[in-house]
């Protein structure tokens, strides 16, 4: 099963009759409705987003789940003038974030789970080595320098909706944005230096 058919079944479970059970009792079949839209649009996006925070695949349709429960929860503040992105990328980071924690102190480890949600075609084997490296040299980078390395440069938010998000000063935005790609840039050099002397 895919993971978007898995996460479909899971929201066909947690919206039964267009109503969720929440711990509040006013939320109403259309805001739901609404917010699976929304959901469903945002899918690959969230997905590819867990995946750069270092989410273990074998827990990202738990965590899928999670973001949706929480979307469904605090989607009567969600600012609809405002883009949907820097939104759910606050979400995704708390809820990883949250994951992390519950599976207790991270273990540096020389595997790194970095495969493919496509097919893997010869032609595309370049850059999915350069995907790999790009994802193991990520892993180096603590999650929360990570997350804001990722939403400015991948997601392209503003710092300025980064900090809001993550509930942080601007300044601490930018420095953690600095310190991010000093250590993905050592990171990347060092296992590039470690390649050059296998071959």
């Amino acid at each position: 099963m895919t993971n978007k058919a898995a996460s479909r079944q899971s929201l066909d479970v947690a919206l039964e009759n267009g109503s969720v059970a929440t711990s509040e009792a006013d939320t109403e079949p259309v805001e739901a409705n609404d917010c699976l839209n929304l959901y469903s649009r945002e899918l690959n996006y969230l997905i590819g987003t867990l995946r750069r925070l270092g989410v273990p695949r074998s827990d990202i349709d738990d965590v899928l789940h999670e973001i949706f429960l929480v979307m469904l929860r605090r989607f009567h503040d969600y600012d609809q003038t405002r883009p949907l992105r820097p939104w759910l990328a606050g979400i995704a980071f708390r809820v990883a974030s949250g994951q992390r924690r519950r599976h207790g102190r991270e273990v540096p480890t020389d595997a790194c789970e970095t495969e493919d949600f496509g097919p893997w075609p010869d032609d595309l084997a370049a850059a999915t080595q350069g995907r790999r490296l790009l994802l193991k040299a990520l892993a180096a980078v603590p999650l929360k320098r990570r997350a804001v390395l990722i939403m400015h440069e991948v997601d392209e938010i503003s710092m300025r909706d980064i900090a809001e998000q993550l509930s942080i000063p601007l300044f601490t935005a930018y420095s953690r944005l600095r310190n991010a790609r000093r250590e993905l840039d050592v990171a990347l050099k060092a296992l590039l230096k470690d390649k050059r002397h296998a071959q």
